[in-house]
């Protein structure tokens, strides 16, 4: 069986991240949706409610299992016995800084191989970034993340708990 892990923030998941996901679904026997939770980085929404949100959003897909750590994902690819990564390339300025992180990985754990997926077109502008600021505004981010997420963001905003 042949395993890929699909690391991320997911804070939150967009419609370009369920694309890859999708796509490295139909490549790999299974994948590994991690979402990475770093303590000392301030996120909009708490790692199980990521998590929970990318588990609706990816319900029926049979070879696709969410799960979430924290630390080097290196480490969690190596105690999972998973040897390929799967990283999302949006545009050419993501590149560099995926570039430098594929290759600090290869030198901590040789035997992990790195996979690009470049976006689709019409998901290459969609990052969490604007859809946080979109969604606190008040605009409308239905077309750039799953349903799941966009409920989940329209009520918590309504009602104020999401700052």
């Amino acid at each position: 069986m042949i395993k890929a892990i699909y690391p991320g923030s997911f804070d939150p998941m967009t419609y370009g991240h369920l694309d890859i996901i999708q796509r490295g679904a139909k490549l790999f026997d299974q994948v590994i949706v991690a979402v990475v939770g770093n303590p000392s980085k301030s996120s909009l929404l708490p790692i199980d409610i990521r998590t929970g949100l990318i588990t609706q959003a990816v319900s029926g897909m049979k070879n696709v299992v969410v799960g979430d750590f924290q630390g080097l994902t290196v480490n969690y690819a190596q105690e999972n016995k998973i040897k390929i990564l799967i990283r999302g390339l949006r545009a050419i300025s993501d590149f560099e800084a995926e570039l430098a992180m594929a290759q600090t990985n290869k030198e901590l754990y040789p035997e992990l191989e790195t996979i690009f997926l470049m976006s689709k077109a019409e998901y290459s502008f969609i990052s969490s970034s604007i859809v946080k600021e979109v969604a606190r505004l008040g605009g409308e981010v239905s077309h750039f993340v799953p349903k799941p997420v966009n409920d989940y963001l329209k009520e918590h905003y309504l009602r104020g708990t999401l700052i």
